[in-house]
């Protein structure tokens, strides 16, 4: 059903309906800037050039508009429903002067008290007035998940408010107790939220030693050197000064720093200067060392990091780093297993798109969506530019093979954040779902071809083949309009499909529950370690083979865009009723094979046990 919607979608961009866009760089059949875009000037982010504006048949911008009336419902928006609007993202002033106000903030699932329901800890900011204390502070959410589809928001009670100016989040269980950790990201004092497991947490961030103090991102946990403990690293995005702020003229920074398509915008990142990354070591004690030089991970350039994953992308059993910089190159830095990386980034071809450029990368989504048994990795940028996908050869080595998938062209309008593999349709392939939103707050008073806030995109893994447009569906959550910043993705309804939700900057956030019609079979899997093993599993890379066809999902904290998703692994079956192998490579290197006896349920796996614990059936 799905297939025959790709001729709708095209219709969607205007690909096979010639009336429905204005001649554009999306109809040219080569990629670059070269047939479709001037050459200008890169402004404050990098992009690809200035494109022809894009408009649908009703005269919207691409990224609001180019909607069909009927076709598959994959999802719909309940965040009202299920009780989350009554909540709201603050960040900055609502003309959005500085750059400061525009980066928006992260969102998590996790199950904070152990009831097999995830529960969803939703990233606030901040504005002026309340860092100076003339106004209360904008509170961060965490809503629990009642079971009956809606949720309550219990933040102020379990003492994880931040109530500072907030960006990103990852969760992992940085004490080995079994319970899941917060770890929150901000402009200023960072937060290190421990689980006391009585629905409370404890900030001990300061004793920690991981508060940082400027502008942190979005930060990832693994254990980089095998200890069994988990590791922390913190990208920092811009050295910001409250007192020096950022204008054309002032403090070194240029007028081409500050524009965008020639109309004058905010400044930066480009012109300011970058803050450093940072790689802080468990003790084991409850604190942290920063080891970030001695490892070699410690941005010397100072590039303007805002997403990170600790995940093995060369199959050698060692958790290596990616890290997404806005308008910079970014870093890939492989494990050397011992207690170093090498820089990788410009060697394995990842630093730069594949036509030499360095890109504003914003959000990372990671997974084996070719059955290969590797992990590709996708980057969403700025307007105005493509979104790359890397194919991983297994050694490390990538290749931009995003106009081969035959999605690239159609990204170029949008804004990208965050993002994430999906298997939205439980047909054994990783699909692709990406959020949006500009940061230019005048975006919709210019005659750009885009909008300030902008539809989600989905896109339809073809048996790896190429990544085919979803239509966004009119009254569906395809065809809402978004100011889209964080994303994760997870099953929170426990009905063995995957969900999203989005902290949109300055609103409330959404929640897409998939109703995808599908009758595809899924496998859920829990990874639980063993002493003297990290206990939540980050780092393991998990196998399924059914209907001989092998998958691989690995469990990793962080990526998307400053976010965490569902820590359980999901699998999608297809026709498959039965799992013919189950292989998990544990964090520590020990591979362990597990017989699963049903499918369409969770199933929890313990290191060492061999066999699983009981299923928990959700179908």
């Amino acid at each position: 059903m799905l297939r025959s919607s790709i001729a709708t979608a095209c219709i969607l961009f205007g690909l096979l309906n010639s009336n429905a866009l204005s001649q554009s760089a999306l109809e040219s059949h080569t990629p670059g800037p070269q047939e479709g875009a001037q050459s200008a000037a890169r402004g404050g982010s990098s992009t690809a050039g200035v494109f022809k504006p894009n408009y649908d048949s009703n005269n919207r911008p691409i990224t609001a508009g180019g909607t069909v009336k009927s076709g598959p419902i994959v999802f719909q928006n309940v965040a009202s429903a299920a009780g989350l609007t009554k909540w709201k993202h603050v960040m900055g002033a609502p003309d959005k002067p500085y750059l400061l106000d525009t980066i928006g903030s992260g969102v998590a699932l996790l199950d904070f008290d152990g009831d097999g329901w995830l529960d969803i800890y939703l990233v606030n900011g901040s504005t002026r007035d309340a860092m100076v204390g003339k106004s209360a502070a904008p509170h961060a959410a965490l809503f629990h998940n009642n079971h009956d589809g809606t949720f309550t928001d219990v933040a102020e009670k379990a003492g994880v408010t931040n109530d500072r100016w907030g960006f990103g989040v990852a969760i992992g269980d940085f004490d080995n107790d079994g319970k899941p950790d917060i770890f929150v990201s901000n402009f200023g004092a960072n937060r290190l939220y421990h689980n006391n497991g009585n629905g409370t947490f404890t900030d001990v961030a300061e004793k920690a030693g991981v508060t940082l103090g400027n502008w942190s991102t979005g930060a990832t946990w693994g254990d980089y050197d095998g200890d069994g403990k988990l590791d922390l690293f913190v990208p920092g995005y811009v050295h910001w000064d409250e007192h020096d702020l950022p204008n054309a003229g002032t403090g070194g920074v240029t007028y081409s720093f500050c524009t965008y398509r020639g109309v004058r915008v905010l400044c930066g990142p480009h012109g300011l200067h970058g803050e450093r990354d940072h790689l802080f070591h468990n003790n084991g004690d409850g604190t942290f060392t920063d080891v970030s030089d001695k490892a070699g991970v410690g941005d010397k350039p100072g590039y303007y990091g805002l997403s990170s994953v600790f995940v093995d992308v060369n199959n050698d059993g060692k958790p290596d780093l990616l890290v997404a910089n806005d308008s910079t190159p970014n870093y890939l830095y492989l494990n050397r297993g011992d207690g170093t990386f090498e820089d990788a980034s410009y060697a394995s071809g990842y630093a730069l798109n594949k036509e030499g450029r360095e890109t504003a990368a914003m959000g990372i989504a990671i997974g084996d969506q070719r059955h290969t048994g590797n992990l590709d990795i996708f980057h969403t940028t700025f307007s105005d530019d493509y979104k790359p996908l890397y194919e991983n050869d297994g050694n490390a080595n990538f290749t931009d093979i995003s106009y081969d998938a035959a999605y690239a062209e159609l990204t170029i309008p949008f804004l990208g954040w965050g993002t994430a593999f999906i298997d939205f349709d439980n047909d054994g392939w990783q699909d692709l779902l990406t959020v949006n939103g500009h940061v230019y707050r005048n975006a919709d008073t210019n005659r750009w071809g885009t909008s300030w806030a902008e539809r989600p995109l989905l896109f339809r893994n073809d048996a790896g083949k190429k990544l085919e447009p979803v239509a966004a569906v009119e009254g569906t959550a395809l065809a809402e309009t978004f100011t889209a910043r964080g994303l994760a993705v997870g099953d929170l309804f426990n009905e063995g499909r995957m969900d999203a939700v989005i902290n949109n900057i300055d609103g409330a956030p959404a929640l897409l529950r998939n109703r995808s019609k599908t009758n595809g079979n899924w496998l859920g899997v829990i990874l639980m370690g063993t002493a003297p093993d990290n206990a939540d599993g980050i780092g393991a890379s998990v196998y399924v083979t059914a209907n001989n066809t092998r998958q691989r999902v690995d469990r990793f904290a962080g990526g998307s865009f400053a976010s965490s998703s569902d820590p359980r692994l999901h699998f999608g079956l297809g026709a498959a009723n039965k799992v013919d192998d189950l292989q998990v490579r544990w964090p520590n290197g020990k591979v362990e094979h597990f017989a699963v006896s049903a499918v369409n349920s969770y199933v929890t796996l313990r290191e060492g046990a061999g066999t699983p614990d009981a299923s928990t059936a959700t179908k």
